[in-house]
């Protein structure tokens, strides 16, 4: 058992190219062994692709909003279609950058309702974000448990830009079995002081300390973390979307 603060990452090889329908969960189980406490964590990309959430850009006609929002950010029409489409608000434009920034239907305020053109065929489709990203989790929880007999902690992590410092860092959409925040507001720190505000996004920290052992090119989308047992719960939880700031308490809008 790992000593407290001490935890280990390890890549989960031998995942293929996932297409839709494909099992996560017995792929993830297979290449590496799991226990009840530890968390698995699994970028985006894959997740989308097994749920069918690829789209080729010639399929899609754009509208007349989309046409118009194209125009003034320098974005092809039907990229912004979907955008829109995946949208209930777009938070703010910059037609200088190219940038647009919306909260998609799943609530997390990122550039373009986190559609993803890369390493996709040829730029002719994109990927879009799971529809339900803490019920995937749920869903991979569960074939991980068929498969091999052990439930441990799922999370479905994604890069996301930051509002405030340069840089993008991984952090998790989705998660079942880990509280996403461990607060600590209204404990006592060292010297008896009354914590206020330190609520600690464990589930975002988890999310970027798997994605500095899977790395960007590697072709390895999961990662098992062990020695955070202390966080993973057998029920699956509220997942991610607790994280979410009420739009009257977010500094970004």
């Amino acid at each position: 058992m790992s000593g407290a603060g001490e935890f280990s990452v390890l890549p989960i090889p031998g995942i293929p190219e996932v297409a839709e329908g494909f099992d996560l969960g017995a792929a993830i189980a297979a290449g590496a062994e799991l226990t009840d406490e530890d968390v698995v964590a699994i970028s985006q990309k894959p997740v989308s692709k097994a749920e069918g959430r690829v789209v080729e850009l010639a399929t899609v006609t754009p509208g007349t909003a989309a046409e118009t929002l194209a125009a003034e950010l320098g974005k092809d029409p039907r990229l912004v279609e979907l955008i829109l489409a995946e949208s209930r608000a777009v938070v703010r434009t910059d037609p200088g950058r190219s940038i647009l920034i919306t909260e998609p239907v799943h609530g997390f305020v990122c550039a373009n309702s986190g559609i993803d053109t890369s390493n996709l065929s040829g730029g002719e489709a994109v990927l879009l974000l799971p529809e339900d990203s803490d019920r995937s989790a749920r869903r991979i929880r569960a074939e991980i448990e068929a498969a091999a007999g052990v439930r441990p902690a799922v999370l479905i992590t994604d890069s996301f830009g930051r509002a405030w410092r340069l840089g993008q860092s991984e952090v998790a959409i989705g998660c079942a079995g880990i509280d996403p925040l461990d607060d600590w507001r209204g404990r006592t720190d060292r010297a008896g002081m009354t914590l206020a505000a330190t609520n600690i996004a464990v589930a975002d920290q988890v999310a970027a300390a798997a994605d500095l052992a899977r790395t960007k090119t590697s072709g390895t989308p999961a990662v098992r973390l062990r020695g955070l047992g202390r966080f993973v719960r057998t029920e699956d939880g509220g997942g991610c979307r607790g994280q979410l700031r009420a739009p009257e308490d977010d500094l970004f809008r």
